[in-house]
Formats: structure tokens, sequence, C-alpha cells
């Protein structure tokens, strides 16, 4: 006689969700071993290998915004931002409220962004949807994807529930300005070298 198990619908559903607290002691006790990952919404996801046009675009970005910035905005590349206490993403570019004390004390908040750019290669269907969907929820004012596969800027603004109002892709040839910062981009010189 063959044993029956009885897996009811909720038991395949349900999920371990971690707090970003837990995150943090996985990190000191080695779980992750030097990879890298990121937590949202209660979700540990691996984050891509950096390729060199990524690191580049992600370099080029931070160097114009730090250019333009430094004194009056905090630039961050590839640091966290404390959302709530199941998610801590870690964006490629972030541009924040200038601190003094640069977030020595604390991780910046959503409160504290004006701008967040994803380098998109590998990621760029995360960073479509689960990314652009949480950022705002999280009330983020402006968004921008450096898309590389497609060398555009997709840029999203006006953020309502879990989507954004308006959607604007900027191609070569174009330049991109952002709203929040007047900060503003020609594309052809993002994606500059790249076949």
């Amino acid at each position: 006689m063959t044993a029956r198990i009885d897996i009811s619908k909720k038991a395949i559903n349900d999920k371990r969700l971690f707090t970003v607290e837990e995150y943090y002691k996985m990190g000191e006790a080695g779980i992750f071993d030097g990879e890298r990952v990121e937590l949202i919404n209660g979700i540990i996801y691996y984050m891509s290998p950096i390729g060199s046009p990524h690191r580049g675009c992600v370099a080029h970005l931070y160097e114009e915004l730090l250019l333009q910035f430094r004194g009056k905005f905090t630039i961050a590349a590839q640091d966290p931002i404390r959302c709530s206490d199941n998610s801590e993403p870690e964006p490629d570019i972030a541009v924040l409220d200038y601190r003094k004390d640069k977030y020595k004390t604390q991780h910046p908040t959503p409160e504290n962004v004006h701008l967040l750019i994803e380098v998109a290669d590998t990621t760029l269907e995360r960073d479509r949807t689960l990314k652009k969907a949480f950022y705002a929820q999280e009330n983020i004012p402006e968004y921008w994807i450096a898309n590389i596969p497609e060398q555009q800027i997709e840029v999203f603004r006006r953020p309502k529930g879990d989507d954004y109002q308006e959607k604007i892709i900027i191609k070569k040839g174009e330049s991109v300005t952002c709203e929040t910062l007047g900060f503003t981009l020609l594309v052809d010189d993002l994606f500059e070298y790249l076949p």
C-alpha cells in the first residue's frame, strides 16, 4: 500500500521571507561566501557578475553625477538603500540627499532618494518588472534603466502604487534630463565604445 501525502495548495505556496537583520546575520556567518546578493520583499536575489560594459557604464554615470553634484547631493554606486525591515536593494547608482556624514551612521532610505539608476544587461527583465514595481511602491520619484543591449535609457517617473505613470525611452542621438535634479546626459556618451 502506497502512503498518500496530502500537499495542500497553501503548503506549496508558503515561503520563508527574511528580514534585513536576518540577512545581515547570514552575511556575517559567511552563508553568501562572497556572492553578490540583495534583499527585496524578504526574498534574497542573486546579482549577476559585473561585466566590462556594465562596470564602465556605472563608472561613467558615477563620474558625471559626481562632477555636477559634489557637495550638493551624495552619489552612491552599488550601495544599499534601506527600504523596510525586509528590503535592502543595491541599485547601481543612487542620487541621495547630501549628508555631511556620507551616511556613515545609517543607510539611506527611500525618502533620501532623488534618482535611482540600474545598468542592465543580463538583469534587464528583473529591472523592468520586479525592481520597477518595487521602486514605485517605495515612491522613488525617478527611476532609470540604462539598457545596454538596446543602448537606450528607459525613464520612469511619477510613481503610483506598483508602477510609474510616465515611461519614456531615450535612444542614441538623444539626451535625457532628470526632472528631480535637472541633470542631463547624452545617451551616445554613456554607450560610447560599446559595439
